[in-house]
């Protein structure tokens, strides 16, 4: 069972950093917004990719030549377009009271969002398929997969504390400021991890 605790661990260190995923399950807790898709649909994501690096995918992945690139400058193109995205919501934004009483997306766009947050991003592949990939090789066959459950556990119970704990957060955000702020970190944070992913001396790695 140790090789299930490491999972774990390194997982939720993994998963707990500041990305454009987590932020949009925050966004999506604290206006109560498909919550529980939203957070389903993370947790079997990262539960995929995990099952994808500690079967062996990872070392596939990097020998596929041009892939890499292909990625970079995608996700890239994408988290720049949703950082402009969130920078409009601030300047636009009043409250998160009055944010609530709108219309809630419908189920697709949430999916679609979702889809390109996780998988556009780079970042994801090295994170669970090839570095989780990596540790886990150092394990047998039994414990490898004890190692792949604990990533799986702390991906769930992450996501579930991120998008439902979310809205301890309401009375906060019902004031302006605070949500204007959100929308404004948010944005900075996705352009940042943009400018990462092109960036020369970066190699996809933050």
């Amino acid at each position: 069972m140790s090789s299930y605790w490491i999972g774990c661990g390194i997982s939720a260190g993994l998963i707990m950093a500041i990305g454009a995923q987590n932020a949009f399950v925050l966004k999506q807790g604290i206006l109560k917004q498909h919550v529980l898709l939203t957070v389903l649909f993370c947790a079997f994501s990262d539960a995929i990719l995990v099952g994808l690096g500690v079967g062996g995918f990872g070392q596939l992945i990097l020998s596929i030549e041009g892939l890499l690139p292909v990625a970079k400058w995608g996700g890239a193109i994408f988290l720049a377009y949703y950082g402009f995205k969130s920078f409009r919501s601030a300047w636009r934004s009043s409250s998160l009271q009055v944010d609530m009483h709108q219309i809630a997306p419908h189920y697709r766009e949430v999916i679609l969002s979702l889809f390109a947050f996780t998988y556009l991003n780079p970042h994801v592949y090295l994170d669970t398929v090839v570095l989780l990939g990596s540790i886990s090789a150092q394990f047998g066959n039994e414990e490898r997969l004890w190692f792949g459950y604990g990533a799986v556990t702390a991906s769930f119970l992450w996501f579930f504390a991120l998008g439902y704990g979310a809205r301890a957060l309401e009375p906060l955000f019902a004031k302006p400021v605070a949500w204007k702020i959100l929308d404004i970190l948010i944005g900075m944070m996705k352009w940042a991890l943009s400018l990462s992913l092109v960036w020369p001396e970066s190699d996809c790695l933050v």
